[in-house]
């Protein structure tokens, strides 16, 4: 997959392109990559995936993002494009008039584009589906998906993680919710308790549920662990910055400086302060049995 950062960068000709902000990547994005796969391989024409960062939304709204820039680049990779745009979305790109968003496409040749029903663009989203129609040779239009009578959006997600809601932000994703970060070290106090975490290193902007959650972490030895993840302050130990700790089960070995992937699969508990480490102690027993419980199919798959 080739990984290029600006509309001029493109080299892909008369293949298909899949256009969009695709934020975490939800289930109503995964159905539209989907159709650009599809007719890339009966076609048998190359696959380009645009797509921005950060998206229009965060950037002029300061809403928090569901995928950073290399959260979403692993996520759409999985879709096997032969090229991939992530065009950082920032003033000056903002200020891109309709038409000219439309020459950068037309020097691509595209044999089909493929969009949202909702998808627009330009300076003040001046540009749609009636102008983008006649850059392609076919403009392939995805409906808007519903969960719940409503249209699933990145938005919707967004509020279920700021509730620590992440049952139902998965289910509109259609995969667990992740962060990638790096491995960084901490105070190092879970390990004087028998609970070692790993400290994930993330942007502010990341949008992170707050509470205790059944997670699982690809580890850079592509194994996958289970573990219970701790996200937000910790109460016990006020004025400390939030944090995205995680303890792997059945793990040894050292993390630092490396980049996991942690899953959210399931909200154990919101957070609470203890009464000292004894009280802190049987807390984290309780977790780490219920996390297990929670795992214990995607586990054993």
């Amino acid at each position: 997959m080739r990984v290029v950062t600006h509309m001029n960068d493109l080299a892909a000709e008369g293949g298909v392109l899949a256009i969009g902000n695709f934020d975490g990547v939800h289930r109503g994005h995964r159905l539209l990559l989907d159709r650009m796969r599809e007719i890339a391989v009966r076609e048998a024409v190359p696959s380009t995936v645009v797509t921005f960062f950060p998206p229009a939304k965060v950037f002029f709204s300061g809403a928090p993002y569901l995928a950073s820039a290399a959260e979403k680049e692993a996520l759409l990779a999985s879709y096997a494009p032969d090229e991939l745009l992530v065009q950082p979305f920032d003033a000056a790109f903002a200020a891109t008039d309709a038409q000219t968003f439309l020459d950068a496409l037309a020097r691509c040749a595209p044999h089909t584009i493929v969009v949202g029903e909702d998808f627009r663009f330009g300076r003040a989203r001046a540009g749609g589906l009636d102008e983008l129609q006649h850059v392609p040779d076919r403009l392939e239009v995805i409906r808007l998906q519903h969960e719940g009578g409503e249209p699933i959006s990145s938005s919707r997600i967004r509020a279920h993680l700021a509730e620590g809601d992440v049952e139902a932000a998965n289910a509109l994703l259609g995969a667990p919710y992740l962060a990638m970060g790096e491995v960084v070290h901490g105070d190092h106090r879970g390990r004087t308790i028998g609970y070692p975490t790993a400290n994930v290193d993330l942007p502010s902007e990341k949008a992170l549920p707050r509470g205790v959650f059944a997670v699982t972490v690809d580890v850079p030895d592509g194994g996958t662990h289970g573990g219970m993840a701790n996200v937000g302050p910790r109460p016990t130990f006020p004025g400390e910055a939030p944090r995205l700790e995680a303890h792997l089960f059945d793990f040894e070995g050292d993390l630092y400086g490396r980049t996991v992937t942690v899953r959210f699969h399931a909200h154990l508990r919101d957070q609470r302060a203890f009464d000292g480490l004894d009280d802190l102690k049987r807390q984290l027993a309780r977790d780490a049995q219920d996390a297990r419980d929670a795992l214990g199919t995607v586990l054993k798959g």
